[in-house]
Protein backbone atom coordinates (compact mmCIF):
# COMPACT_ATOMS: atom_id res chain seq x y z
CA UNK A 1 0.00 0.00 0.00
CA UNK A 2 1.46 3.63 -1.03
CA UNK A 3 1.09 6.47 1.10
CA UNK A 4 -1.21 8.14 -1.36
CA UNK A 5 -4.18 5.08 -1.05
CA UNK A 6 -3.18 5.69 2.97
CA UNK A 7 -4.02 9.65 2.99
CA UNK A 8 -7.11 8.72 0.26
CA UNK A 9 -8.58 6.37 2.60
CA UNK A 10 -8.05 9.01 5.74
CA UNK A 11 -9.49 11.56 3.20
CA UNK A 12 -12.73 9.51 2.74
CA UNK A 13 -13.49 9.19 5.96
CA UNK A 14 -12.86 13.19 7.25
CA UNK A 15 -15.31 13.64 3.89
CA UNK A 16 -17.74 10.95 4.99
CA UNK A 17 -17.80 12.98 8.77
CA UNK A 18 -18.35 16.25 7.04
CA UNK A 19 -21.62 14.87 5.07
CA UNK A 20 -22.76 13.33 7.82
CA UNK A 21 -22.38 16.55 10.17
CA UNK A 22 -23.33 18.88 7.32
CA UNK A 23 -26.82 17.36 7.77
CA UNK A 24 -26.55 17.06 11.82
CA UNK A 25 -26.09 20.92 11.42
CA UNK A 26 -29.27 21.67 8.17
CA UNK A 27 -31.46 19.63 10.65
CA UNK A 28 -30.54 21.19 13.70
CA UNK A 29 -30.88 25.05 12.32
CA UNK A 30 -34.58 23.71 11.66
CA UNK A 31 -34.94 23.85 14.75
CA UNK A 32 -35.79 27.42 15.82
CA UNK A 33 -38.37 27.34 12.66
CA UNK A 34 -40.18 24.51 14.57
CA UNK A 35 -40.52 26.01 17.36
CA UNK A 36 -42.11 29.06 16.45
CA UNK A 37 -44.44 27.14 14.21
CA UNK A 38 -45.55 25.04 17.24
CA UNK A 39 -45.06 22.16 15.04
CA UNK A 40 -43.85 19.77 17.81
CA UNK A 41 -44.99 16.35 15.75
CA UNK A 42 -41.83 17.52 13.49
CA UNK A 43 -39.80 18.20 16.60
CA UNK A 44 -39.57 14.40 17.44
CA UNK A 45 -39.04 13.63 13.82
CA UNK A 46 -35.81 15.99 13.34
CA UNK A 47 -34.83 13.88 16.39
CA UNK A 48 -35.27 10.76 15.31
CA UNK A 49 -33.59 11.65 11.92
CA UNK A 50 -30.75 13.31 13.22
CA UNK A 51 -29.88 10.31 15.92
CA UNK A 52 -29.89 8.13 12.55
CA UNK A 53 -27.86 10.12 10.27
CA UNK A 54 -24.10 9.10 12.27
CA UNK A 55 -24.78 4.99 11.54
CA UNK A 56 -26.04 5.97 8.04
CA UNK A 57 -22.58 7.89 7.26
CA UNK A 58 -20.48 5.37 8.99
CA UNK A 59 -21.99 2.03 6.71
CA UNK A 60 -21.82 4.40 3.88
CA UNK A 61 -17.81 5.09 4.57
CA UNK A 62 -17.39 0.89 5.75
CA UNK A 63 -18.67 0.06 2.07
CA UNK A 64 -16.78 2.82 0.16
CA UNK A 65 -13.43 1.85 1.97
CA UNK A 66 -14.13 -1.90 1.39
CA UNK A 67 -14.93 -1.64 -2.01
CA UNK A 68 -11.30 0.63 -2.73
CA UNK A 69 -9.35 -1.97 -0.64
CA UNK A 70 -10.77 -5.36 -0.95
CA UNK A 71 -9.26 -7.31 1.74
CA UNK A 72 -6.18 -5.64 1.96
CA UNK A 73 -7.22 -3.00 4.37
CA UNK A 74 -6.70 -6.06 7.11
CA UNK A 75 -3.31 -5.48 6.84
CA UNK A 76 -2.18 -3.67 10.67
CA UNK A 77 0.91 -1.45 9.54
CA UNK A 78 -1.54 0.26 6.60
CA UNK A 79 -4.46 0.70 8.87
CA UNK A 80 -1.75 2.54 11.44
CA UNK A 81 -0.50 4.44 8.56
CA UNK A 82 -4.47 5.62 7.79
CA UNK A 83 -4.80 6.95 11.25
CA UNK A 84 -1.86 8.82 11.48
CA UNK A 85 -2.90 10.16 8.00
CA UNK A 86 -6.13 11.05 9.91
CA UNK A 87 -4.30 12.73 12.67
CA UNK A 88 -2.53 15.00 10.09
CA UNK A 89 -5.57 16.28 9.15
CA UNK A 90 -7.46 16.83 12.11
CA UNK A 91 -4.36 19.28 13.31
CA UNK A 92 -6.48 22.19 12.11
CA UNK A 93 -9.54 21.05 12.15
CA UNK A 94 -12.73 22.61 14.40
CA UNK A 95 -14.31 19.81 14.66
CA UNK A 96 -11.74 17.25 15.44
CA UNK A 97 -13.25 15.68 18.38
CA UNK A 98 -16.41 14.38 16.96
CA UNK A 99 -14.21 13.52 13.68
CA UNK A 100 -11.93 11.27 16.07
CA UNK A 101 -15.31 9.10 17.41
CA UNK A 102 -16.11 9.13 13.73
CA UNK A 103 -12.99 7.25 12.70
CA UNK A 104 -13.07 4.44 15.54
CA UNK A 105 -17.12 3.63 14.51
CA UNK A 106 -15.80 3.17 11.19
CA UNK A 107 -13.43 1.12 12.01
CA UNK A 108 -15.33 -0.55 14.14
CA UNK A 109 -17.67 -1.31 11.40
CA UNK A 110 -15.43 -2.79 9.23
CA UNK A 111 -13.99 -5.10 11.19
CA UNK A 112 -17.49 -6.17 13.70
CA UNK A 113 -16.16 -4.17 16.59
CA UNK A 114 -13.14 -7.46 16.83
CA UNK A 115 -9.04 -6.30 16.76
CA UNK A 116 -10.08 -3.25 18.84
CA UNK A 117 -6.48 -1.99 19.45
CA UNK A 118 -5.32 1.25 20.68
CA UNK A 119 -2.65 1.86 18.17
CA UNK A 120 -5.67 1.58 15.49
CA UNK A 121 -7.93 3.81 17.26
CA UNK A 122 -8.65 7.19 19.15
CA UNK A 123 -9.12 5.60 22.37
CA UNK A 124 -7.33 8.62 23.66
CA UNK A 125 -7.82 12.04 21.48
CA UNK A 126 -4.86 13.12 19.51
CA UNK A 127 -5.46 16.64 20.32
CA UNK A 128 -5.91 16.66 24.62
CA UNK A 129 -7.10 19.84 25.85
CA UNK A 130 -7.02 21.69 22.49
CA UNK A 131 -10.11 23.50 21.81
CA UNK A 132 -10.97 25.15 17.90
CA UNK A 133 -11.42 28.43 17.40
CA UNK A 134 -15.38 29.34 17.04
CA UNK A 135 -16.83 30.10 13.27
CA UNK A 136 -18.07 33.22 15.11
CA UNK A 137 -18.25 34.28 18.77
CA UNK A 138 -19.44 31.72 20.92
CA UNK A 139 -21.16 34.51 23.72
CA UNK A 140 -21.88 37.86 23.55
CA UNK A 141 -21.33 39.60 26.34
CA UNK A 142 -23.84 42.48 27.55
CA UNK A 143 -23.04 45.45 30.52
CA UNK A 144 -24.95 47.98 30.85
CA UNK A 145 -24.38 51.25 33.06
CA UNK A 146 -28.23 51.37 33.23
CA UNK A 147 -28.92 48.96 35.61
CA UNK A 148 -30.07 45.28 35.50
CA UNK A 149 -33.55 46.01 33.41
CA UNK A 150 -31.26 47.43 30.72
CA UNK A 151 -29.34 44.62 30.34
CA UNK A 152 -32.12 42.48 29.89
CA UNK A 153 -33.88 44.36 27.73
CA UNK A 154 -30.94 44.18 25.51
CA UNK A 155 -30.32 40.56 25.93
CA UNK A 156 -34.39 40.35 24.68
CA UNK A 157 -33.84 42.50 21.84
CA UNK A 158 -30.40 40.79 20.52
CA UNK A 159 -32.28 37.16 20.36
CA UNK A 160 -32.56 35.17 17.16
CA UNK A 161 -36.32 34.72 17.56
CA UNK A 162 -39.22 36.32 14.74
CA UNK A 163 -42.19 35.95 16.80
CA UNK A 164 -42.96 39.01 19.04
CA UNK A 165 -42.16 39.09 22.77
CA UNK A 166 -45.86 38.75 24.74
CA UNK A 167 -44.82 41.61 27.24
CA UNK A 168 -40.99 42.07 27.62
CA UNK A 169 -41.35 44.85 30.37
CA UNK A 170 -43.00 41.87 32.45
CA UNK A 171 -40.80 39.43 31.58
CA UNK A 172 -37.86 41.57 32.32
CA UNK A 173 -39.24 42.93 35.72
CA UNK A 174 -39.70 39.40 36.80
CA UNK A 175 -36.33 38.39 36.19
CA UNK A 176 -35.04 40.99 37.86
CA UNK A 177 -37.25 40.45 40.91
CA UNK A 178 -36.22 37.04 40.98
CA UNK A 179 -32.69 37.30 40.54
CA UNK A 180 -32.57 40.30 43.22
CA UNK A 181 -34.70 37.59 45.61
CA UNK A 182 -32.02 35.33 45.01
CA UNK A 183 -28.84 37.20 45.66
CA UNK A 184 -28.15 41.54 46.27
CA UNK A 185 -29.91 43.86 44.51
CA UNK A 186 -26.77 45.97 44.10
CA UNK A 187 -25.05 42.61 42.98
CA UNK A 188 -27.30 42.11 40.28
CA UNK A 189 -27.83 46.14 39.12
CA UNK A 190 -23.94 46.00 38.42
CA UNK A 191 -23.54 42.49 36.83
CA UNK A 192 -22.29 41.94 33.03
CA UNK A 193 -24.28 38.92 31.55
CA UNK A 194 -22.67 36.56 28.98
CA UNK A 195 -24.94 34.52 26.92
CA UNK A 196 -24.48 31.86 24.09
CA UNK A 197 -25.37 33.35 20.91
CA UNK A 198 -27.54 30.17 19.79
CA UNK A 199 -30.77 28.98 21.96
CA UNK A 200 -30.92 25.42 22.73
CA UNK A 201 -34.06 24.03 21.81
CA UNK A 202 -35.65 20.65 22.94
CA UNK A 203 -39.24 19.60 22.88
CA UNK A 204 -41.80 22.56 23.32
CA UNK A 205 -38.78 25.00 24.21
CA UNK A 206 -36.05 27.20 23.46
CA UNK A 207 -33.45 27.73 26.27
CA UNK A 208 -30.97 30.55 26.18
CA UNK A 209 -28.07 29.82 28.63
CA UNK A 210 -25.10 32.04 30.24
CA UNK A 211 -24.18 33.44 33.32
CA UNK A 212 -23.83 36.55 35.61
CA UNK A 213 -20.68 38.28 35.75
CA UNK A 214 -20.70 39.69 39.15
CA UNK A 215 -18.02 42.61 40.46
CA UNK A 216 -16.08 40.29 42.85
CA UNK A 217 -15.72 37.60 39.92
CA UNK A 218 -18.18 35.47 40.96
CA UNK A 219 -19.96 32.99 38.28
CA UNK A 220 -23.77 32.89 38.18
CA UNK A 221 -25.27 30.08 35.29
CA UNK A 222 -28.44 31.28 34.24
CA UNK A 223 -30.86 29.67 32.28
CA UNK A 224 -34.00 31.00 30.86
CA UNK A 225 -36.65 29.00 29.00
CA UNK A 226 -38.65 30.53 26.05
CA UNK A 227 -41.92 29.69 25.45
CA UNK A 228 -45.14 30.18 22.69
CA UNK A 229 -48.03 31.37 23.57
CA UNK A 230 -51.44 30.14 21.88
CA UNK A 231 -51.36 33.54 19.66
CA UNK A 232 -47.63 32.57 18.40
CA UNK A 233 -45.99 35.41 20.76
CA UNK A 234 -43.18 33.99 23.00
CA UNK A 235 -42.47 34.86 26.68
CA UNK A 236 -39.67 34.06 29.05
CA UNK A 237 -41.46 31.51 31.60
CA UNK A 238 -38.71 30.86 34.16
CA UNK A 239 -35.42 32.38 35.04
CA UNK A 240 -32.82 29.49 36.75
CA UNK A 241 -30.08 30.96 38.56
CA UNK A 242 -28.48 27.52 40.51
CA UNK A 243 -26.00 25.02 39.65
CA UNK A 244 -28.23 22.33 40.44
CA UNK A 245 -31.43 23.75 38.75
CA UNK A 246 -29.62 23.97 35.93
CA UNK A 247 -27.96 20.32 36.22
CA UNK A 248 -31.39 19.01 35.78
CA UNK A 249 -32.25 20.73 32.69
CA UNK A 250 -29.07 18.78 30.99
CA UNK A 251 -30.02 15.75 32.89
CA UNK A 252 -29.07 12.08 31.49
CA UNK A 253 -33.00 11.10 31.19
CA UNK A 254 -33.52 13.90 28.78
CA UNK A 255 -33.75 14.15 25.20
CA UNK A 256 -31.16 15.90 23.41
CA UNK A 257 -30.80 19.68 22.38
CA UNK A 258 -30.53 20.64 19.28
CA UNK A 259 -28.14 23.91 19.37
CA UNK A 260 -26.49 24.61 15.96
CA UNK A 261 -22.34 24.07 17.08
CA UNK A 262 -20.37 24.23 14.55
CA UNK A 263 -17.50 23.85 16.89
CA UNK A 264 -19.05 21.52 19.59
CA UNK A 265 -15.44 21.73 21.96
CA UNK A 266 -15.60 25.54 22.46
CA UNK A 267 -19.44 24.76 23.46
CA UNK A 268 -18.51 21.96 25.89
CA UNK A 269 -15.84 24.09 27.21
CA UNK A 270 -17.87 26.78 27.83
CA UNK A 271 -20.77 24.54 29.71
CA UNK A 272 -18.19 22.53 31.82
CA UNK A 273 -17.74 26.28 33.67
CA UNK A 274 -21.28 26.77 34.40
CA UNK A 275 -21.83 23.07 35.37
CA UNK A 276 -18.12 21.66 36.87
CA UNK A 277 -19.76 18.52 37.67
CA UNK A 278 -21.25 17.68 34.96
CA UNK A 279 -18.33 15.31 32.59
CA UNK A 280 -17.70 16.15 28.51
CA UNK A 281 -19.20 12.74 28.08
CA UNK A 282 -22.66 13.88 29.71
CA UNK A 283 -22.13 17.65 28.30
CA UNK A 284 -21.76 16.22 24.29
CA UNK A 285 -24.61 13.88 24.68
CA UNK A 286 -27.11 16.61 25.88
CA UNK A 287 -26.15 18.90 22.58
CA UNK A 288 -26.65 15.78 20.80
CA UNK A 289 -23.49 14.15 19.98
CA UNK A 290 -24.27 11.04 22.05
CA UNK A 291 -21.63 8.77 19.82
CA UNK A 292 -18.56 11.30 21.06
CA UNK A 293 -20.66 11.00 24.49
CA UNK A 294 -19.60 7.56 24.29
CA UNK A 295 -16.19 7.77 23.68
CA UNK A 296 -16.01 10.30 26.38
CA UNK A 297 -17.65 8.44 28.76
CA UNK A 298 -15.43 5.41 27.52
CA UNK A 299 -12.34 7.47 28.46
CA UNK A 300 -13.75 8.50 31.96
CA UNK A 301 -14.18 4.80 32.34
CA UNK A 302 -10.10 3.89 31.72
CA UNK A 303 -9.69 6.79 34.52
CA UNK A 304 -11.49 5.59 36.67
CA UNK A 305 -10.22 2.32 36.52
CA UNK A 306 -6.53 3.95 36.86
CA UNK A 307 -7.33 5.59 39.98
CA UNK A 308 -9.73 3.22 41.88
CA UNK A 309 -9.24 -0.66 43.32
CA UNK A 310 -12.56 -2.12 44.13
CA UNK A 311 -14.38 -5.08 42.00
CA UNK A 312 -17.28 -5.47 39.94
CA UNK A 313 -20.08 -6.70 41.65
CA UNK A 314 -23.56 -7.87 41.07
CA UNK A 315 -25.83 -4.36 41.34
CA UNK A 316 -28.00 -4.31 44.66
CA UNK A 317 -31.80 -4.54 44.17
CA UNK A 318 -33.78 -7.57 42.57
CA UNK A 319 -32.42 -9.61 39.59
CA UNK A 320 -33.89 -8.61 36.30
CA UNK A 321 -35.52 -10.98 34.33
CA UNK A 322 -34.17 -10.01 30.89
CA UNK A 323 -30.64 -8.31 32.27
CA UNK A 324 -28.25 -9.05 34.52
CA UNK A 325 -26.74 -5.83 35.95
CA UNK A 326 -23.72 -5.63 37.80
CA UNK A 327 -21.49 -2.55 38.82
CA UNK A 328 -18.38 -0.79 40.40
CA UNK A 329 -19.40 0.46 43.99
CA UNK A 330 -17.20 3.23 43.20
CA UNK A 331 -18.43 4.16 40.01
CA UNK A 332 -21.67 6.00 39.05
CA UNK A 333 -22.91 3.86 36.05
CA UNK A 334 -24.32 0.09 36.19
CA UNK A 335 -23.73 -2.17 32.99
CA UNK A 336 -26.49 -4.16 31.45
CA UNK A 337 -25.83 -7.47 29.88
CA UNK A 338 -28.96 -9.53 27.89
CA UNK A 339 -29.85 -12.58 29.67
CA UNK A 340 -29.19 -15.79 26.94
CA UNK A 341 -32.83 -16.93 27.85
CA UNK A 342 -35.90 -14.82 29.87
CA UNK A 343 -37.86 -16.01 32.47
CA UNK A 344 -40.63 -17.61 30.74
CA UNK A 345 -43.26 -14.77 31.71
CA UNK A 346 -41.10 -12.69 29.01
CA UNK A 347 -42.22 -13.77 25.62
CA UNK A 348 -39.63 -11.71 23.43
CA UNK A 349 -36.41 -12.28 21.66
CA UNK A 350 -32.89 -10.51 22.09
CA UNK A 351 -33.33 -8.68 19.19
CA UNK A 352 -36.71 -7.12 20.25
CA UNK A 353 -35.12 -5.99 23.86
CA UNK A 354 -32.29 -4.28 21.86
CA UNK A 355 -35.31 -2.73 19.21
CA UNK A 356 -36.71 -1.54 22.59
CA UNK A 357 -33.36 0.30 24.02
CA UNK A 358 -32.91 1.97 20.41
CA UNK A 359 -36.76 3.07 20.53
CA UNK A 360 -35.97 4.64 24.00
CA UNK A 361 -32.70 6.90 22.64
CA UNK A 362 -34.94 8.08 19.66
CA UNK A 363 -37.80 9.44 21.71
CA UNK A 364 -38.57 12.23 23.73
CA UNK A 365 -37.51 10.92 27.49
CA UNK A 366 -39.43 13.57 29.18
CA UNK A 367 -36.86 13.16 31.84
CA UNK A 368 -38.25 10.10 32.56
CA UNK A 369 -35.94 7.25 31.09
CA UNK A 370 -32.50 6.99 31.25
CA UNK A 371 -30.08 7.31 28.14
CA UNK A 372 -27.91 4.53 27.77
CA UNK A 373 -24.96 4.35 25.97
CA UNK A 374 -24.45 0.86 23.64
CA UNK A 375 -20.88 -0.92 23.41
CA UNK A 376 -19.40 -3.95 21.76
CA UNK A 377 -16.81 -6.49 22.81
CA UNK A 378 -16.20 -4.57 26.00
CA UNK A 379 -12.91 -5.59 27.69
CA UNK A 380 -12.67 -5.79 31.74
CA UNK A 381 -9.70 -7.34 33.51
CA UNK A 382 -10.12 -10.51 34.97
CA UNK A 383 -8.83 -9.54 38.34
CA UNK A 384 -11.76 -7.05 39.08
CA UNK A 385 -14.26 -9.13 38.90
CA UNK A 386 -15.83 -10.71 41.67
CA UNK A 387 -16.10 -14.48 41.93
CA UNK A 388 -20.12 -14.30 42.17
CA UNK A 389 -20.23 -11.82 39.18
CA UNK A 390 -18.42 -13.84 37.09
CA UNK A 391 -20.28 -16.70 38.45
CA UNK A 392 -23.22 -15.37 37.34
CA UNK A 393 -22.99 -13.78 34.26
CA UNK A 394 -21.37 -17.21 33.09
CA UNK A 395 -24.22 -19.04 34.36
CA UNK A 396 -27.01 -16.41 32.89
CA UNK A 397 -25.22 -14.88 29.43
CA UNK A 398 -22.72 -17.23 28.71
CA UNK A 399 -23.05 -16.37 24.81
CA UNK A 400 -22.25 -12.93 25.69
CA UNK A 401 -19.14 -13.82 27.44
CA UNK A 402 -15.51 -14.41 26.53
CA UNK A 403 -13.34 -15.18 29.01
CA UNK A 404 -9.49 -15.76 29.78
CA UNK A 405 -6.91 -15.78 32.50
CA UNK A 406 -6.45 -12.25 32.09
CA UNK A 407 -9.82 -10.34 30.46
CA UNK A 408 -13.49 -10.78 30.58
CA UNK A 409 -14.84 -9.54 27.43
CA UNK A 410 -18.72 -9.03 26.88
CA UNK A 411 -19.81 -8.87 23.42
CA UNK A 412 -22.65 -6.39 23.69
CA UNK A 413 -23.40 -4.44 27.05
CA UNK A 414 -24.96 -1.13 27.55
CA UNK A 415 -23.77 1.57 30.08
CA UNK A 416 -26.40 3.75 32.36
CA UNK A 417 -26.42 5.98 34.85
CA UNK A 418 -26.53 4.02 38.41
CA UNK A 419 -29.47 5.07 40.48
CA UNK A 420 -31.04 3.81 43.61
CA UNK A 421 -33.87 1.15 42.98
CA UNK A 422 -37.26 2.51 43.65
CA UNK A 423 -38.25 -0.25 45.96
CA UNK A 424 -34.84 -0.18 47.95
CA UNK A 425 -35.53 3.88 48.41
CA UNK A 426 -38.63 3.48 49.76
CA UNK A 427 -37.71 1.02 52.42
CA UNK A 428 -35.67 3.25 53.88
CA UNK A 429 -37.42 6.61 53.19
CA UNK A 430 -39.06 8.70 56.18
CA UNK A 431 -42.18 10.14 55.92
CA UNK A 432 -41.49 13.41 53.79
CA UNK A 433 -39.56 11.58 50.96
CA UNK A 434 -41.70 9.23 50.98
CA UNK A 435 -44.66 10.66 49.71
CA UNK A 436 -42.22 12.81 47.22
CA UNK A 437 -41.11 9.90 46.31
CA UNK A 438 -44.39 8.11 45.55
CA UNK A 439 -45.90 11.56 43.77
CA UNK A 440 -42.77 11.29 41.40
CA UNK A 441 -43.14 7.73 40.69
CA UNK A 442 -46.77 9.06 39.81
CA UNK A 443 -45.75 11.68 37.71
CA UNK A 444 -43.15 9.92 36.10
CA UNK A 445 -45.66 7.45 35.16
CA UNK A 446 -48.12 9.82 33.79
CA UNK A 447 -45.08 12.18 31.87
CA UNK A 448 -44.14 8.71 29.65
CA UNK A 449 -47.70 8.34 28.89
CA UNK A 450 -48.65 11.61 27.76
CA UNK A 451 -45.60 11.49 25.59
CA UNK A 452 -46.71 8.04 23.62
CA UNK A 453 -45.06 5.18 26.07
CA UNK A 454 -46.37 2.78 28.04
CA UNK A 455 -43.84 1.27 30.59
CA UNK A 456 -45.59 -1.97 30.53
CA UNK A 457 -43.85 -3.39 33.83
CA UNK A 458 -44.63 -0.52 36.24
CA UNK A 459 -43.03 -2.85 39.30
CA UNK A 460 -40.97 -0.31 41.79
CA UNK A 461 -37.76 -2.19 40.79
CA UNK A 462 -37.75 -0.79 37.42
CA UNK A 463 -37.45 2.80 38.53
CA UNK A 464 -34.60 4.22 40.23
CA UNK A 465 -34.16 8.03 42.33
CA UNK A 466 -31.46 9.92 41.02
CA UNK A 467 -29.17 12.36 43.70
CA UNK A 468 -31.81 15.18 42.77
CA UNK A 469 -34.36 12.84 44.10
CA UNK A 470 -36.30 12.62 40.67
CA UNK A 471 -37.51 8.93 39.64
CA UNK A 472 -36.86 7.79 36.47
CA UNK A 473 -37.78 4.36 34.40
CA UNK A 474 -34.76 2.01 33.50
CA UNK A 475 -36.12 -1.58 32.52
CA UNK A 476 -37.07 -1.38 28.58
CA UNK A 477 -38.24 -4.51 27.31
CA UNK A 478 -41.70 -4.17 27.99
CA UNK A 479 -42.10 -0.67 26.92
CA UNK A 480 -44.20 0.39 24.13
CA UNK A 481 -46.20 3.39 22.33
CA UNK A 482 -49.43 4.14 23.94
CA UNK A 483 -51.14 4.27 20.74
CA UNK A 484 -50.72 0.36 20.62
CA UNK A 485 -52.12 -0.56 24.06
CA UNK A 486 -55.84 -1.34 24.63
CA UNK A 487 -56.99 0.43 27.91
CA UNK A 488 -60.25 -1.86 29.50
CA UNK A 489 -62.52 -1.72 32.23
CA UNK A 490 -62.88 -4.90 33.83
CA UNK A 491 -66.17 -6.31 32.84
CA UNK A 492 -68.85 -7.34 35.80
CA UNK A 493 -68.63 -10.68 37.00
CA UNK A 494 -71.58 -12.34 35.32
CA UNK A 495 -72.31 -14.79 38.74
CA UNK A 496 -70.74 -14.99 42.13
CA UNK A 497 -68.42 -17.89 41.06
CA UNK A 498 -66.56 -15.78 39.00
CA UNK A 499 -64.55 -13.52 41.51
CA UNK A 500 -63.69 -16.75 42.93
CA UNK A 501 -62.32 -18.10 39.71
CA UNK A 502 -58.43 -18.55 39.43
CA UNK A 503 -59.45 -17.48 36.04
CA UNK A 504 -60.72 -14.02 34.53
CA UNK A 505 -64.51 -14.40 33.18
CA UNK A 506 -63.42 -11.94 30.31
CA UNK A 507 -61.32 -11.77 27.59
CA UNK A 508 -58.19 -10.73 27.46
CA UNK A 509 -56.40 -9.55 24.38
CA UNK A 510 -52.50 -9.82 23.92
CA UNK A 511 -52.54 -5.10 23.67
CA UNK A 512 -54.82 -5.25 26.46
CA UNK A 513 -54.28 -3.38 30.13
CA UNK A 514 -56.78 -3.00 32.45
CA UNK A 515 -55.80 -0.24 35.09
CA UNK A 516 -58.20 -1.01 38.06
CA UNK A 517 -55.34 -4.20 38.49
CA UNK A 518 -52.65 -1.65 38.79
CA UNK A 519 -53.66 -1.21 42.34
CA UNK A 520 -53.43 -5.21 43.04
CA UNK A 521 -50.36 -5.36 41.83
CA UNK A 522 -48.12 -2.52 42.94
CA UNK A 523 -49.74 -1.00 45.47
CA UNK A 524 -48.59 -4.40 48.23
CA UNK A 525 -47.61 -1.47 51.19
CA UNK A 526 -50.61 0.08 52.77
CA UNK A 527 -48.73 3.13 53.04
CA UNK A 528 -47.66 3.93 49.58
CA UNK A 529 -51.29 2.34 49.04
CA UNK A 530 -52.88 5.27 50.65
CA UNK A 531 -50.46 8.01 49.30
CA UNK A 532 -50.88 6.74 45.83
CA UNK A 533 -54.83 6.98 45.79
CA UNK A 534 -54.49 10.33 47.61
CA UNK A 535 -51.95 11.89 44.84
CA UNK A 536 -52.47 9.78 42.01
CA UNK A 537 -55.80 7.81 42.33
CA UNK A 538 -56.70 8.74 38.10
CA UNK A 539 -53.91 6.13 36.98
CA UNK A 540 -56.50 2.99 38.38
CA UNK A 541 -59.33 4.47 35.64
CA UNK A 542 -59.25 3.47 32.20
CA UNK A 543 -60.58 7.16 31.00
CA UNK A 544 -57.76 8.55 32.29
CA UNK A 545 -55.52 6.61 29.66
CA UNK A 546 -57.81 6.61 26.74
CA UNK A 547 -58.04 10.50 27.33
CA UNK A 548 -54.06 10.73 26.95
CA UNK A 549 -54.54 8.52 23.86
CA UNK A 550 -56.88 10.70 22.16
CA UNK A 551 -54.47 13.78 22.80
CA UNK A 552 -51.65 12.00 21.25
CA UNK A 553 -53.63 10.96 18.35
CA UNK A 554 -54.61 14.65 17.66
CA UNK A 555 -50.88 15.77 18.20
CA UNK A 556 -51.13 17.35 21.58
CA UNK A 557 -48.27 17.06 23.74
CA UNK A 558 -48.29 18.19 27.37
CA UNK A 559 -45.98 20.35 28.69
CA UNK A 560 -42.87 18.59 30.83
CA UNK A 561 -40.70 21.09 32.33
CA UNK A 562 -37.61 20.12 33.40
CA UNK A 563 -37.80 22.38 36.47
CA UNK A 564 -39.64 23.16 39.54
CA UNK A 565 -42.84 24.78 39.73
CA UNK A 566 -40.96 27.54 41.99
CA UNK A 567 -38.55 28.63 39.51
CA UNK A 568 -41.71 29.65 37.28
CA UNK A 569 -41.54 33.20 36.86
CA UNK A 570 -45.58 34.50 37.99
CA UNK A 571 -47.48 35.74 35.39
CA UNK A 572 -49.29 38.86 36.13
Amino acid sequence: MTAAMEQLVAHTILQGFDAMYGRFLDVTAGAQERFEDQAWMSVHQALKQRINFYDHHVELVSRQIQIMLGKQYANREFLTAVKSSYEDLLLDYPRYDIAESFFNSVYCRIFEHRDINRDKLFVHSSQTGRIPPYPTTLTRIYQSPNGAHSLFERMMDETPFTLTWEDKARDIELIVQRLEHEFSPQTIQQARLELIREPFYRNKAAYLIGRLLLADETQIPLVFPVLTTTQRQIYIDACLCHVDDVSIVFGFARSYFMVYAPAPAALVRFLSELLPKKTHAELYTAIGCQKHGKTELYREFLHHLEHSDDKFVLAPGIKGMVMSVFTLPSYGFVFKVIKDKFAPQKEMSRDTVKEKYKLVKEHDRVGRMADTQEYRNFSFDRHRFSDELLEELQHVAPSSLIVTETEVMIKHLYIERRMIPFNLYIEQANDDDLRHAVDEYGKAIKQLAAANIFPGDMLFKNFGVTRHKRVVFYDYDEISYMTEVNFRRIPPPRFPEDELSAEPWYSVGINDVFPEEFRTFLLINPKVRALFDELHSDLFDPAYWQRLQQNITQGQFEDVFPYQEQHRLVRI
